[in-house]
């Protein structure tokens, strides 16, 4: 039997694999209201995934920040590289608003599902190996889930990772670039790569927003 999308994203905000993962979120629970955000409690849990499993494109960050989807529940809501992600998407015509704010703010996506490849925000913004493993199953059980995928856009080299072994194939086969497109064997989607839309590659010019819509834009054509 298939697993549904409610089933799904359940299985991914239940989990409890990582102690350490656990532990950080309650502490980040304890303190959230000290950080000058809402006066609401932090999401603080694994965070599932954003958009339809029937959409052609699937895109896979890192893993939630502590004070964008660590907080709000929605991956890229409510942090700076959401701003540069949403918008982007936005002006691809694939996104109903430029702006993520809130789990309940309207925001749609249109043929395009968003999620990590680490589904709970890690200290430092650093998952350890044994953590990036135990995630990877859900983005294994999400990709076969997604029948109509043209497109798998890996943001950063973590991403770009957790993928190449979720499908069993070799990283030497697969080099991570920006603008990359690999063709994969007995594959239906195509795995596509770009830098992480995050504040410090923005801001260091590693990657300009030019560049990045220009990645998103192709997903959409």
């Amino acid at each position: 039997m298939k697993t549904d999308k409610r089933r799904f994203d359940e299985l991914v905000i239940g989990c409890q694999k990582c102690k350490r993962m656990v532990q950080y979120a309650q502490e980040t629970l304890k303190n959230g209201r000290k950080k000058g955000f809402e006066k609401k409690d932090y999401w603080c849990k694994p965070v599932a995934s954003f958009g339809n499993l029937n959409s052609e494109i699937l895109i896979v960050g890192l893993a939630p920040g502590k004070h964008g989807a660590g907080r709000t529940g929605r991956p890229f809501t409510g942090d700076y590289a959401g701003e540069i992600l949403y918008k982007a998407l936005y002006q691809s015509n694939l996104a109903s608003s430029a702006n993520a704010v809130s789990l309940d703010d309207g925001l749609k996506l249109k043929n395009v599902r968003i999620a990590n490849a680490v589904r709970c925000a890690p200290p430092q913004n650093k998952p350890l190996n044994e953590e990036i493993l135990n995630c990877r199953p859900y983005l294994v059980q999400e990709m076969n889930m997604m029948e109509n995928l043209r497109f798998v856009l890996a943001l950063g080299g973590i991403a770009h990772r957790q993928i190449i072994h979720c499908i069993g194939e070799k990283q030497s086969k697969f080099k991570f670039g920006h603008k990359n497109m690999h063709k994969i064997k007995n594959r239906k989607w195509k795995l596509v790569n770009s830098y992480h839309p995050s504040r410090y590659n923005i801001n260091t010019g590693r990657l300009t927003y030019d560049m990045f819509l220009e990645v998103i834009q192709k997903l959409g054509n």
